[in-house]
């Protein structure tokens, strides 16, 4: 990619937050669904195409060092998955399930903890993919 191609995408990226699924000081109620709602809707059924298909690679590659790397990759992409509709509850809803149940202060302890097992999950299992790829 050539690098003015690569500074313009760039720059369109960064010049509306608004225009980001994940951003977080949007609540709405389900009659008045914003771009926000409708694009954080719609990357549900594609995170849920990656969440088959990294399990489904990982039970083709049948263990092994890429099959246990892909297999920490697929259950970093559950946590993520969960996490994804966690938020998207929290933006149409306007009902943090953590919160709630939990309380705030742990509530946000564990949204923590979750993103640090999605993190953690995905950064091993590319560690173990890129350790079995220097032969």
């Amino acid at each position: 990619m050539k690098k003015k191609d690569f500074l313009f995408i760039l720059v369109l990226l960064f010049i509306s937050r608004e225009s980001f699924a994940q951003d977080h000081s949007a609540h709405s109620n389900t009659s008045n669904l914003g771009v926000e709602q409708i694009f954080g809707l719609l990357e549900m059924p594609f995170l849920a195409i990656a969440l088959v298909f990294s399990f489904l690679t990982a039970t083709r590659l049948k263990g092994g060092k890429f099959g246990s790397g892909m297999t920490l990759l697929a259950w970093g992409f559950v946590v993520m998955a969960l996490g994804h509709l966690h938020m998207q509850i929290a933006h149409i809803f306007d009902y943090n399930i953590f919160k709630n149940i939990f309380g705030d202060t742990l509530g946000n302890y564990i949204w923590f903890i979750a993103l640090i097992i999605t993190w953690g999950l995905s950064a091993l299992g590319f560690y173990k993919i890129y350790k079995a790829s220097k032969i």
